[in-house]
């Protein structure tokens, strides 16, 4: 991984070793590099000018750009650790617990613990079925589908649950063929921090820590017995600090 800015080499390691980062900063102080990719902020005025818009390119060995994530607004943007739970699963949670549950194993998962206003992330739950059971996919009538519910909060922002591709399963004893989820899979959905300024204000220079709650609902079966619908709380800690807007020594800034 290595990030590029418009920013000169000393703004980048005065940034570098005040933040503490390991991985490269590239300097692309003409942007010559950031139009070449087509992300240059054209609205950009002032110390700005040249800046790009902020996101993510995957590029594989041979420099072809396989991915790219990006927000339309340039205060939400997605994390590394985000983009990384987009591209290899089993890679990108940064924390994962155990929850007690019936029927079935589940862990909860995030791919960060730290974000910022603005920041994106994802929220998971990997569940893990015992074999010759099965659970309803959503869509399915008759039966409790599996679904992930979080709690609103108003600062938080919730796109849409994501849920695996079911397998249609025949019933013999009813004759019937329902979508179902077997074996291990993942249900995720992102959460987008509020970047107003009201909020960001209110984070002072240490931030807070949010308890972000909800609930799994399904109906676990085997090839026998139909267990009752039940419902399982799940919670994720996350914290959330201030951006840093201190600015680099007078003497190296943009002009």
């Amino acid at each position: 991984m290595a990030a590029i800015s418009y920013d000169s080499e000393a703004i980048l390691k005065n940034f570098s070793d005040r933040r503490k980062i390991d991985f490269p900063l590239l300097a692309d102080p003409d942007s010559k590099a950031i139009r070449a990719y087509d992300v240059l902020n054209s609205e950009a005025t002032g110390q700005y000018k040249g800046m790009a818009r902020p996101g993510y390119f995957f590029v594989d060995t041979k420099g072809v750009i396989r991915e790219k994530f990006f927000e339309a607004k340039y205060r939400e943007r997605f994390s590394g650790n985000n983009v990384i739970s987009r591209l290899f699963p089993e890679l990108g949670e940064e924390v994962t617990n155990h929850v007690e549950a019936p029927h079935l194993r589940l862990a909860v998962e995030q791919s960060d613990r730290t974000a910022f206003p603005g920041s994106r992330v994802t929220l998971t739950a990997a569940v893990q079925l015992p074999r010759d059971v099965h659970v309803y996919a959503p869509g399915t009538e008759g039966y409790k589908a599996i679904n992930l519910v979080i709690d609103p909060m108003p600062e938080m922002e919730l796109r849409p649950p994501i849920y695996p591709r079911a397998k249609v399963l025949y019933l013999p004893a009813i004759k019937e063929r329902v979508p179902v989820f077997e074996g291990t899979f993942r249900i995720s959905q992102d959460l987008k921090v509020s970047s107003v300024a009201e909020f960001s204000k209110s984070l002072g220079t240490e931030g807070k820590t949010f308890t972000i709650t909800g609930k799994l609902e399904y109906q676990a079966c085997d090839s026998k017995i139909c267990f009752l619908p039940t419902s399982v709380p799940v919670e994720w800690q996350l914290q959330v600090v201030p951006l840093d807007r201190q600015r680099a020594p007078e003497d190296i800034r943009h002009k």
